[in-house]
């Protein structure tokens, strides 16, 4: 199945060191990848069909100053739809005068929920639908911008319903929080001060962040495998849901 890659930060935070262990395991995930980061309101998105490993875009992604605090990335592996660009996660909608963007890994079997108004697949994955769902739903449960006690407290009746048709790991943003669903497979990690020296799991690759840090920083990261050893790396409770601000956990 596909990998994901989350990231969310209390300043803007360089995610070039975890995107290039993710583009590492894009030898057996070859069907695609996207990026897509936060600059305030604002949103970059890059997408391709073509393999991490082999597109030049990926290659460009890895030279581009990406300072972000909320950061989802992904690499396909197709369970459904056509491997085209279309059909390329992560995807984005508009809510409430806010891009939101999602990726999800895992196959939903017989998925086909009634949608309507302004939030339609362009694509034919079982996980846009999904999406689009979502966010049908939450413009629908909520008359005003709500706050993100609320949109938790929605997400946490909204996404089991999904997961009821099969495996459903997803990542969830709006550039102000992260959110981060798990029925198989979702590990995170907390980096915070004291900085060391860190080293991919995928790749020959060391970076020392205590010379690139200040010691108020906190970044989270959310994976589907853990992307480094000798970190303190923790697998996701399934079923749960968990919401990421400022580079901690929120409970």
């Amino acid at each position: 199945m596909c990998q994901l890659l989350g990231m969310n930060a209390n300043i803007p935070t360089d995610v070039m060191f975890s995107f290039a262990g993710l583009a590492r395991r894009a030898e057996e995930h070859k069907d695609g990848f996207g990026i897509a980061f936060f600059e305030g309101k604002g949103l970059r998105l890059f997408v391709d069909p073509h393999s991490a490993r082999e597109s030049a875009l990926a290659e460009w992604i890895q030279r581009y100053p990406i300072r972000s605090e909320v950061v989802i990335a992904h690499i396909r592996k197709a369970t459904q739809g056509r491997v085209v660009l279309e059909n390329t996660h992560p995807f984005q909608r508009e809510l409430w005068g806010r891009y939101w963007v999602a990726a999800h890994n895992g196959n939903l079997v017989g998925y086909a929920p009634n949608l309507h108004g302004a939030f339609r697949p362009v694509g034919d994955t079982d996980s846009e639908r999904a999406f689009c769902w979502v966010m049908q739903e939450l413009a629908k449960a909520h008359c005003q911008v709500p706050s993100l006690t609320e949109l938790t407290l929605t997400l946490r009746e909204l996404l089991p319903v999904i997961a009821r048709h099969g495996t459903f790991n997803f990542l969830l943003s709006n550039g102000q929080a992260l959110w981060a669903f798990a029925t198989t497979r979702l590990h995170s990690l907390e980096r915070r001060h004291p900085f060391g020296m860190t080293h991919l799991a995928d790749a020959d690759v060391s970076v020392d962040f205590s010379a690139h840090t200040n010691p108020s920083d906190r970044v989270a990261l959310i994976a589907t495998e853990p992307l480094t050893t000798g970190e303190a790396w923790q697998a996701l409770p399934s079923g749960e849901l968990s919401l990421w601000v400022g580079g901690e956990r929120v409970a």
